[in-house]
């Protein structure tokens, strides 16, 4: 009886064995037959700021990802560091907050797995904003201004106040300027450097600040109308796009959703929805 029972449970367990083989069989056969390895089904995580880049990314995910064969897993970072750091370590499958001169300075200090820019999306003009005036001319001799700490929008953020007649930078510095590169002050500014984050907060402390475009838009402020002075679009190196890791540039998601981005139908969308306070890179 006991014989029985081993030769019997013996059978059952191969023929599971045998059954689960042949499931497995059968979905790598499938995933074989339409060209595509497992991975490429997965959703593609994708790191973004709020706005407008979520905003951007959900109309993708809700109107032409599924068409285009693709799936979006969204994640929101309130930072300009983390989305990098998790993209380094493989938390994320690709980001969407920043522009190349950002990316250049975060690889080059802080290091880590090398980061690729794929496709420019959209520019957020980066202005000068204030509870205190309404003209950049009525700013008063020592004046306090808030600016983003993180270097490349810190010279960037110097360079609107020189394109404005309000500083004077050093001949050659350009958007790596900082405030030792003031040459000329005749306002005699107090210059402020803070997190962007925390820029629109600021304004209830400062005379004026110059906010990243997505930070201004998710407190209420409309670029296009609220800033004081706002940078322009031509010429400009600072459109914001979408990043991989080195290598990853060629997955078939990655290139979807590239596709998708540049085309007529985010651009109508960031100008409908944005009305100049966003500018779309696709021209």
């Amino acid at each position: 009886m006991r014989r029985f029972m081993g030769v019997t449970a013996a059978a059952v367990l191969a023929l599971v064995l045998t059954a689960c083989g042949g499931s497995s069989g059968t979905s790598g056969t499938t995933a074989a037959a339409s060209g595509a390895p497992a991975a490429e089904n997965a959703p593609l995580k994708v790191g973004v700021s709020p706005v407008p880049h979520a905003e951007i990314l959900k109309y993708v995910s809700d109107n032409l990802a599924a068409k285009a064969g693709i799936k979006l897993d969204i994640v929101e970072f309130s930072d300009y560091v983390q989305p990098n750091v998790q993209l380094q370590e493989g938390q994320l499958d690709a980001n969407y907050f920043q522009h190349r001169p950002y990316l250049a300075d975060f690889l080059k200090s802080k290091g880590g797995e090398e980061l690729t820019f794929v496709q420019a999306v959209h520019l957020e003009p980066l202005g000068l904003y204030s509870k205190k005036v309404k003209a950049v001319t009525e700013l008063g001799s020592g004046a306090t201004v808030a600016l983003p700490n993180d270097a490349t929008n810190l010279g960037r953020a110097l360079k609107l106040l020189e394109d404005n007649g309000v500083i004077t930078l050093k001949p050659g510095v350009g958007t790596a300027a900082t405030e030792r590169d003031v040459a000329d002050n005749p306002k005699k500014l107090q210059f402020k450097p803070l997190e962007a984050a925390q820029l629109p907060r600021s304004l209830e402390d400062v005379d004026a600040a110059v906010i990243n475009g997505n930070y201004a838009l998710e407190t209420g402020l409309k670029p296009a109308t609220d800033a004081l002075v706002l940078e322009k679009a031509e010429g400009n190196p600072y459109a914001n796009g979408l990043v991989v890791r080195k290598g990853k540039e060629n997955d078939p998601r990655v290139k979807k959703l590239a596709e998708l981005l540049a085309g007529p139908e985010v651009k109508k969308f960031i100008e409908t929805t944005y009305q100049g306070s966003v500018i779309s890179s696709t021209t």
